[in-house]
């Protein structure tokens, strides 16, 4: 059995040792290779999943993993794909794009005519404003469950201006009216219209088409095959560029099985870049469904969610735990690598993100999740919105986590 102490393990992965404050040759060398993994990723297009670029994102990440050491496995799931056709507010002359919600209802091509007022009001259709991925929840989720209009408008509002969507997270079982995302550009005059109580149409016509997705995996094994298997996962799909908000999180999952493949530990480490994840999270439910009981056999799930490394991350790092000691090993491993924690979600939280099916399933799992200005926008194209020295920092700080657990 392979038992390292906390410098041998540092000494041997891409990271300078927690010292050297992740400093040095080998986290340049690092923060290069995560520069170009965010550059490349972006560049691809738009990450929806069962898309062709999803598809081919997928092959370019296998290829990626294949030069960090370990050999990279797609698994395929299929899914019930939502392509638009016309999704628009028709109002006072003037047509404006949106996105529909994909877990709601749709319209004919004809759409939804109405008088526009109010969410909750006695109009045709409702205007209402929404943070991103808080469509399900709040007044906005209660009037769609309470189905009182024939469809809702949404302005979204993220932290810069534009159209940010909200994630499909009852996209198997989807819900209410059909609801069209605007970008907050336009946010104040339909809400002048709706004052008025204008007639608009809305629209929100798309075509449903079987597509395959795909997750890649890998395994590194370890040196003792009957100890229960760390698992590191991150998501891989979105509804942009993603630039910023997957692939930081794409680049230190990379980093990390570099690491571990130096380290030799003792626990194989299983590792799952998961596509599905603006639809409810798809992929890793499709993972955990090939492989029955791995949710409470692995000794722990680690969870890179989104924004990993942002350079608007604004320091607003929040960490997701099952367990006080999962996060205090996790904390004290981010704090020693320059990272700070800002928020922290109660115990009793379904967690945000892929963790949300650990949690469910009763497993141990420790999840971080960045700030980012640029969260869900499509202006988070560009390799620039990501902080290579930051997602150095945060795959030194995972992989201690990794030779903690290890030896326990």
């Amino acid at each position: 059995m392979l038992t390292l102490t906390r410098r041998e393990w540092l000494s041997v992965v891409s990271v300078a040792p927690f010292g050297a404050a992740t400093r040095g040759a080998a986290a340049q060398d690092a923060a290069g290779r995560i520069a170009a993994v965010v550059r490349d990723y972006a560049a691809q297009g738009f990450h929806r999943t069962g898309t062709r670029v999803d598809q081919s994102s997928a092959q370019w990440l296998a290829e990626q993993v294949r030069y960090a050491g370990p050999a990279a496995t797609l698994e395929s799931f299929s899914i019930n794909r939502v392509d638009l056709l016309k999704s628009q507010l028709e109002l006072s002359g003037r047509r404006v794009e949106g996105v529909p919600l994909f877990d709601g209802a749709f319209t004919t091509a004809a759409g939804v005519s109405g008088r526009l007022g109010p969410l909750n009001s006695d109009a045709d259709i409702g205007l209402t404003e929404t943070a991103v991925n808080a469509a399900g929840t709040g007044a906005l989720g209660a009037a769609r469950r309470a189905n009182r209009h024939k469809a809702i408008v949404a302005i979204t509002k993220g932290l810069r201006p534009g159209l940010c969507p909200s994630n499909a997270d009852s996209f198997l079982e989807p819900f209410g009216p059909p609801v069209l995302q605007l970008s907050s550009d336009d946010g104040s005059w339909v809400a002048n219209h709706a004052a008025r109580g204008s007639k608009v149409t809305l629209i929100a016509n798309v075509l449903r088409n079987g597509a395959i997705a795909e997750n890649v995996t890998a395994e590194i094994a370890g040196t003792d095959a009957s100890l229960p298997p760390i698992v590191v996962m991150t998501p891989r799909s979105g509804w942009y560029w993603c630039a910023s908000e997957r692939g930081g999180g794409i680049a230190c999952w990379l980093e990390i099985m570099r690491g571990v493949r130096e380290a030799r530990p003792k626990r194989t480490v299983l590792f799952v870049a998961s596509s599905g994840h603006e639809l409810g999270h798809l992929g890793i439910n499709a993972y955990i469904d090939k492989r029955p009981g791995i949710v409470r056999r692995a000794a722990a799930w680690l969870h890179l969610g989104a924004n990993i490394g942002a350079a608007s991350a604004l320091n607003n790092n929040l960490l997701q735990a099952s367990d006080d000691d999962i996060d205090r090993a996790l904390s004290d491993a981010m704090m020693m690598a320059g990272l700070t924690i800002a928020r922290r979600a109660p115990r009793a939280n379904v967690p945000a993100g892929e963790a949300e099916a650990i949690h469910r399933g009763g497993g141990r799992y420790v999840s971080s999740i960045g700030g980012n200005a640029l969260f869900h926008n499509l202006a988070d194209k560009g390799s620039e919105s990501v902080d290579p020295q930051s997602v150095v920092k945060f795959s030194a700080s995972y992989l201690e986590l990794i030779r903690k657990l290890d030896a326990d």
